[in-house]
């Protein structure tokens, strides 16, 4: 089902200061590397009585744990040096991290595998989707036209893939079983700043002539607003749902603000103006939904906090990613050819020129299930 998209046109008044320097790279570098892919396998379950029958995703690239791998896009990490400190050995998964991501540590401390596996992903099957499915895709967004720009999975698409997913459960543990797991997990789901940084700042999709960017903050919050509505019409009663971080700090929106150095406060402006309307939107859909339940992490505090206090974590640069130059490297520009990367990801909040490195990641899936204890388990 596609997801709502009425808006009217109006003169946009944010000046855009966008990336399409990492979109050009990107392509002109996916046809000089080979997507070497080493499919993750399966772990056995942590515990013998876990706090959730599942955990399950949606979103975009944060959260991603390896569907953009077989899908035709050249957003991808299924190669080194993307998975280097995956316990037990170097091992690129398709994670945009040098280790795992927030929902691999919220599965593990609710008694579940140490790794949530991507539905698209064939070495796993729907026994090991019992316990935990990913549905999110690097690149996408709350738009429609945020996943068109590299060609990945859609958000309404996550959609239709969670509804085969409970047809496919349904034969695998019985009717009965499988809407106990659907109604009982913990649904985890972080997407939006790729709406801003590779769709309204960037030109690419024409957003930015169509809407003001208060009112494309708007629109972004309706399609929250359905998105969440659907998956609860599916059976999703705990939902935790990221809003905004500073996006404005992330290395590579730093390194297109040289000129006057540091964030790109107009952008963190924007990310602020959106998490105020998407928590209002949250308490609104509660109130009209008896059952569902939502628990708004506040990852622009949680990573502000890291940033302007970085030794609390033991972190020495927040400036720069830990691959590569750590300036406008991802996806294939972060590669193992590049001699500057560095040696220790721990020191570091950034691993590539957009993502969080392993260790901010564990810190995040604390934040979060601390929320998750107070608010949903």
């Amino acid at each position: 089902m596609a997801s709502p998209a009425g808006h009217r046109r109006a003169t946009a008044r944010l000046q855009p200061m966008a990336a399409p320097l990492l979109l050009a790279l990107l392509l002109s570098c996916c046809c000089c590397r080979g997507g070497a892919r080493s499919a993750s396998s399966s772990s056995s379950s942590a515990a013998a009585s876990p706090k959730v029958p599942a955990v399950i995703v949606f979103g975009d690239s944060t959260v991603d744990t390896g569907n953009n791998n077989g899908i035709g896009t050249i957003l991808k990490s299924d190669f080194a040096p993307y998975g280097r400190d995956m316990a037990g050995g170097p091992k690129p998964t398709g994670r945009f991290c040098n280790g795992r991501l927030p929902p691999d540590f919220i599965s593990e401390a609710l008694g579940l595998p140490p790794l949530v596996p991507a539905y698209l992903d064939p070495a796993y099957g729907i026994q090991d989707f019992a316990q935990g499915v990913c549905f999110a895709s690097a690149g996408t967004g709350l738009d429609n036209k945020t996943a068109g720009v590299l060609s990945v999975i859609p958000l309404w698409k996550e959609v239709e893939y969670f509804k085969e997913y409970q047809r496919r459960l349904r034969r695998y543990a019985g009717r009965a079983r499988a809407k106990r797991i659907v109604s009982d997990a913990l649904y985890v789901v972080s997407i939006g700043t790729n709406d801003f940084l590779e769709n309204y700042f960037l030109f690419v999709t024409g957003r930015f002539a169509e809407f003001t960017v208060e009112e494309f903050e708007d629109f972004l919050v309706a399609q929250a607003e359905w998105f969440l509505a659907e998956i609860h019409r599916l059976g999703a009663q705990r939902i935790t749902f990221a809003g905004l971080s500073p996006i404005g700090c992330l290395p590579l929106e730093r390194t297109l603000n040289t000129l006057r150095g540091g964030c790109i406060e107009e952008y963190n402006q924007v990310a602020r103006d959106y998490n105020e309307k998407l928590l209002d939107m949250l308490g609104r859909l509660m109130a009209s939904h008896p059952g569902l339940k939502v628990a708004y992490i506040n990852v622009y505090q949680n990573m502000f906090d890291l940033i302007t206090n970085p030794s609390t974590l033991g972190l020495e640069n927040v400036d720069e990613g830990c691959c590569a130059t750590g300036k406008v490297e991802m996806s294939y520009l972060c590669n193992d050819k590049s001699p500057l990367t560095c040696e220790d990801a721990g020191k570091y909040f950034f691993w590539d020129s957009f993502h969080p490195t392993e260790k901010v990641n564990k810190f995040f899936a604390k934040k979060t299930l601390d929320l998750c204890y107070e608010q949903l388990l």
